[in-house]
């Protein structure tokens, strides 16, 4: 696994893992391929995705577990967090100051990416 070396990316770790973890610090999104999965498989992906650990340098490169990648009931689903501003309008200034950024984390089937 890359290791963030400076504060700022140890802070982004962080409230990335915060927010996957819980799903309490930021939106998330679930794309229509997700959304139509019977109820018990949708609950599975996103217990999949909060115990999410697996983190390498391929899938990991800045250390910032923003990205993943789980298999549930044999198919593969992507993971990913993006960094908005507060108004969710443009970019975050700040990926690394909460207060600044609201992260939202997206889950997907792969075909979908």
């Amino acid at each position: 696994m890359a290791t963030a070396s400076s504060p700022r990316e140890c802070r982004i770790r962080e409230l990335n893992d915060a927010l996957r973890t819980t799903f309490g610090t930021g939106r998330v999104m679930l794309t229509s391929g997700v959304q139509v999965l019977d109820e018990s498989e949708r609950a599975e992906l996103l217990n999949a995705v909060q115990q999410f650990n697996d983190f390498t340098a391929a899938n990991d490169p800045y250390g910032e577990h923003d990205f993943g990648r789980v298999v549930v009931g044999g198919k593969g689903y992507f993971w990913k967090i993006d960094y908005f501003d507060s108004d969710l309008q443009y970019q975050s200034p700040d990926p690394a100051d909460a207060a600044v950024t609201t992260r939202v984390l997206t889950i997907m089937r792969e075909d979908e990416y």
